[in-house]
């Protein structure tokens, strides 16, 4: 479980504008389901979901992770902790247009020098819909296809939490709720966090 008490958050621009993006925030998560954090552009969300993915930093108050005060981690615990606990689909995407689908989602596994199963990533692009696609480059997909590919992605290593930062915001309605029924699939094992500006 994770346990957030009175974050902060403050960004100080070039000319020392400061402006506040986390106040106070506290709330505990579950180790399972779907939880959504909703609000208008600018208002924190996606600094919220990069502090509890272990991307941005707080100003004050602590993230107690499965008992453990995230103010006594060091470097490697929080590389560890994104590594393997978190599981991140980022707004765009951020698939590499010129490799292909297997090689997007083997990545990071390359990266931490992991082998990985083809058949095991096989199994992913069933479960997300998109069997047979491993060889396809990225830039042949269409926006509901990339989308699954960032799924499968953040599913490889088998995180405990998925985060999701508006996972449908480039997508028509309908490949949108393809993408949500996927994660609510998901949400059955895991945690899944989605940034959404959008209430409906």
């Amino acid at each position: 479980m994770i346990e957030i008490k009175h974050i902060n958050k403050t960004y100080k621009s070039k000319k020392k504008i400061e402006t506040l993006a986390l106040n106070d925030i506290s709330f505990n998560l579950p180790e399972k389901g779907i939880i959504f954090i909703l609000g208008k552009s600018g208002s924190g969300k996606s600094t919220l979901l990069n502090i509890i993915g272990g991307l941005d930093e707080y100003d004050s108050g602590e993230i107690v992770i499965d008992g453990k005060s995230t103010k006594k981690f060091k470097n490697k615990d929080f590389d560890y902790y994104r590594n393997t606990y978190i599981g991140f689909i980022f707004q765009e995407f951020n698939l590499l247009e010129e490799y292909n689908v297997y090689d997007n989602i083997i990545l990071s596994n390359k990266l931490q020098k992991e082998k990985v199963n083809l058949n095991v990533v096989d199994e992913l692009l069933k479960k997300v819909g998109i069997s047979g696609l491993g060889k396809r480059k990225i830039n042949e997909l269409s926006g509901g296809q990339k989308g699954r590919v960032a799924i499968a992605r953040a599913l490889i290593k088998n995180p405990n939490i998925i985060l999701a930062d508006e996972p449908t915001g480039n997508l028509d309605e309908e490949t949108g709720k393809q993408i949500f029924e996927i994660l609510k699939s998901i949400s059955k094992e895991k945690l899944v966090i989605v940034v959404s500006h959008d209430r409906e």
